[in-house]
């Protein structure tokens, strides 16, 4: 999936439990699919995950993972993932590691919620409850979080250039003039918030038809909330989309701006990623162009 990735097995983590978590060392181990795109993740029994990075700079998210989402999750209304242990370097891999609770559910995708009302309504309650949090000792936009939360004009280089590569595959008139159009819009003005940054199907889980967990915080930090906005163009629909807005009360702007974050997300997406090493992620980001569009 990336040049410059650690593969990681199995057995490779069952050494590891071997000599660092003994105490589980004899739990049955399997390989969690699809593969995440930062972390490999491997099913330790019925309760738990180890997340392997799978470069360097992902073991950096997960340091910070490890120290916030302690401190943030008293106050969120859906479950996250809780930091059980760290693991060292070790067997040839080179990376620190982590265990976290295993959260049961399924990914939260039109087939899998069953109210979209509810769900836009409870996705909105969810960022609203995170933005309430004090920010001021949250780390700010960085390559420790993919950026997510930079004013989006940070962003205009690498998305013309990803425009430039899948020429030949999109619209690159309408895609330009989407982007310019988000661009646009008045910059946040406001205290930074903190932002999940990753908000998705593949970050979300649902059980009995809502949403019931957010899992994977490498984007985690705070600046602007339109990057959590864009959630909306991800997975609801378009007759649900203003529930959620209007829900949290996002200003014009915002929704500009999230319009620019789900396009720009996209566009990187697919001129990195090919339906080889990242089929999933490439349909998800073909959808989520899509939507951006028709809107």
């Amino acid at each position: 999936m990336h040049a410059d990735e650690v593969d990681t097995d199995p057995a490779l983590v069952g050494r590891l439990l071997a000599e660092q978590f003994p105490h589980w060392a004899d739990l049955p181990i399997e390989a969690v699919l699809p593969m995440g795109t930062d972390n490999a993740l491997y099913r330790l029994g019925d309760d738990m995950v180890a997340r392997l990075p799978r470069t360097e700079r992902t073991s950096r998210r997960l340091e910070k993972e490890r120290r916030w989402l302690p401190r943030l999750a008293p106050s969120l209304p859906l479950a996250v993932p809780v930091p059980l242990a760290e693991g060292a370097p070790a067997e040839g891999y080179p990376f620190t590691w982590s265990v976290y609770t295993w959260l049961q559910g399924e990914n939260a995708t039109f087939e899998n919620v069953t109210d979209l009302s509810q769900f836009a309504t409870d996705l909105a309650q969810f960022v609203a409850d995170l933005q309430r949090i004090d920010p001021s000792c949250g780390p700010g936009p960085g390559e420790h979080n993919f950026f997510r939360g930079v004013p989006l004009a940070a962003r205009d280089e690498s998305t013309r250039a990803s425009i430039a590569i899948l020429a030949r595959a999109i619209d690159v008139g309408a895609m330009t003039a989407a982007w310019e159009a988000a661009l646009h819009a008045p910059a946040w003005e406001h205290p930074p918030v903190w932002v999940h940054g990753d908000l998705d199907s593949r970050n979300l889980l649902a059980e009995e038809g809502r949403v019931s967990a957010v899992l994977d915080w490498g984007g985690l930090g705070v600046g602007d909330p339109a990057c959590d906005v864009m959630v909306v163009w991800k997975v609801l629909s378009a007759d649900t989309r203003d529930i959620f807005r209007t829900a949290l009360s996002v200003d014009e702007a915002t929704w500009v701006r999230s319009r620019g974050w789900a396009l720009s997300q996209a566009l990187n997406v697919l001129s990195y990623y090919t339906p080889e090493t990242n089929a999933v992620l490439v349909s998800e980001s073909q959808r989520w162009m899509a939507e951006v569009l028709a809107d």
